[in-house]
């Protein structure tokens, strides 16, 4: 056999081993330039606010009345019931605007002075609890409404009147107009915060929709983590955030 052949063959797997060791460190070397390689980005909260009227209002209240006579204090609660439905028909509120809910009954009973440790107690009555509800569009009306009510108590009718409750039936489409507010406003900041640093803004990578807040306009009503919902005023502030993040030219 000839020597030098012997010796070629020998160097080849020698020359294929070393090969493969150089490709690797430089595959490697490519995966670690690529991996170091990232596009600059710039995040900015964009924010979207508007003003608006509550155009639905919900009023709600109770009436009752106690007596010895359970059957009495039916009787009782009927005629006042009457006497609250004529009072708002008379003023302008559609019946099918009026909801009455179910009666509830309780017995009441009153202490009795005695002895040290002869105290007694004596019933005193049923008490009959039957709740009203009005729910309507015409705000100003039902307003107006609930703060006249002490008519129907000086004629006799034990009504507990709430504070009236504010919402808007077109939240849906304010929402989105204020999300479309909420992005322009972000480019903006993201524009202006580019160009201070001689960049130019490329396109839009993400983009969050932060809570959605209600709160009564100009008050001083902190934001919650899961969204404040104000329904105590008839006039309001919506408020959204958008966290918005772009790439950087």
């Amino acid at each position: 056999m000839n020597p030098d052949s012997s010796k070629t063959r020998a160097y080849i797997p020698a020359l294929i081993v070393s090969a493969a060791f150089i490709l690797s460190i430089i595959i490697a070397s490519q995966a670690i330039v690529s991996r170091g390689k990232t596009s600059a980005v710039i995040t900015v909260f964009g924010l979207g606010t508007r003003d608006f009227v509550s155009d639905l209002i919900v009023w709600d209240g109770s009436f009752s009345c106690r007596d010895l006579e359970l059957k009495t204090a039916y009787v009782r609660l009927e005629r006042d019931k009457g006497a609250v439905k004529s009072y708002l028909v008379g003023h302008g509120v559609k019946e099918n605007e009026i909801v009455f809910s179910a009666v509830t009954l309780a017995k009441e009973y009153e202490q009795l002075n005695g002895a040290a440790g002869t105290e007694k107690t004596r019933f005193s009555g049923y008490r009959l609890t039957q709740g009203m509800s009005v729910e309507s569009g015409e705000v100003d009306k039902i307003e107006a409404i609930s703060r006249t009510v002490t008519e129907l108590i000086n004629a006799g009718v034990e009504l507990a009147s709430q504070n009236p409750r504010y919402f808007y039936t077109k939240l849906a489409g304010l929402k989105l107009e204020m999300i479309g507010m909420a992005a322009e406003d972000g480019r903006r900041r993201a524009e202006a915060i580019a160009a201070k640093s001689n960049n130019r803004l490329g396109a839009l990578k993400t983009a969050t929709t932060d809570v959605f807040q209600i709160t009564a306009r100009n008050s001083s009503d902190s934001y919650t983590y899961g969204g404040a919902f104000d329904t105590t005023s008839k006039v309001k502030t919506a408020t959204i955030t958008i966290k918005i993040q772009y790439s950087l030219k």
